[in-house]
């Protein structure tokens, strides 16, 4: 497991162990948690909560972002400072950590979590999908509901009847609260600096927005 704001990998799955679905255990030099979600209370072995990290690989802070540095970064019970991944997962009573969803991305509709990338998956799946974003749209009776922004291999294709076989196409793999109701199709979508797509951008763009 790696991501930015830690330099380089910071858990990985030891030579000799193998445990199905877990992303491993921490680097010598780095210490990990389960943490109860945007709190420093650390959770027992078994619950699930936002993993956190510590330790040389743990970066300063953004640059010129010290909102974003302070959500990010906060210095624990034990007086050392702690990044929250926004990852949410588990740690198992022998130390591997497993990781559930990026947490900032879970959708709540009508009560029931949708994870956003299971959803894209899916819609990649589809001969015509180039990429995929997957957004949570507010909506007065759902709370939120699900709403993919897609980019076709071929714009040509873009119609109503397209995006209604895509929803249907969703509806036969997909749980009903997580197929999503409408379709936007674009002929790009916005990319954050290091290339992943920006989807707080799409988010945004929908916040002010009625149904």
């Amino acid at each position: 497991m790696g991501l930015t704001e830690a330099v380089t990998a910071i858990m990985a799955m030891p030579l000799t162990e193998y445990r199905e679905g877990s992303i491993g255990v921490p680097f010598p030099d780095m210490d990990a948690a389960i943490c109860r979600y945007r709190t420093t209370e650390e959770l027992p072995a078994g619950e699930e909560g936002e993993i956190c990290v510590s330790g040389p690989a743990v970066m300063l802070g953004y640059l010129e972002d010290p909102a974003a540095t302070r959500e990010a970064l906060k210095v624990h019970a034990d007086g050392r400072t702690w990044l929250h991944t926004g990852d949410l997962g588990r740690r198992d009573t022998d130390g591997f950590f497993y990781f559930t969803v990026r947490a900032k991305r879970l959708i709540k509709s009508s009560g029931v979590n949708v994870y956003p990338a299971q959803v894209e998956a899916v819609l990649r799946e589809h001969p015509l999908v180039a990429d995929a974003c997957v957004i949570g749209v507010p909506d007065p009776a759902q709370i939120e509901r699900v709403k993919g922004v897609l980019v076709l291999k071929d714009p040509a294709q873009e119609s109503a009847a397209t995006a209604r076989a895509l929803i249907d196409f969703c509806a036969e793999r997909l749980i009903t609260w997580s197929r999503p109701r409408e379709i936007e199709f674009r002929r790009v979508l916005p990319l954050t600096h290091i290339g992943k797509v920006d989807y707080k951008v799409l988010v945004a763009e929908h916040t002010d927005k009625t149904p």
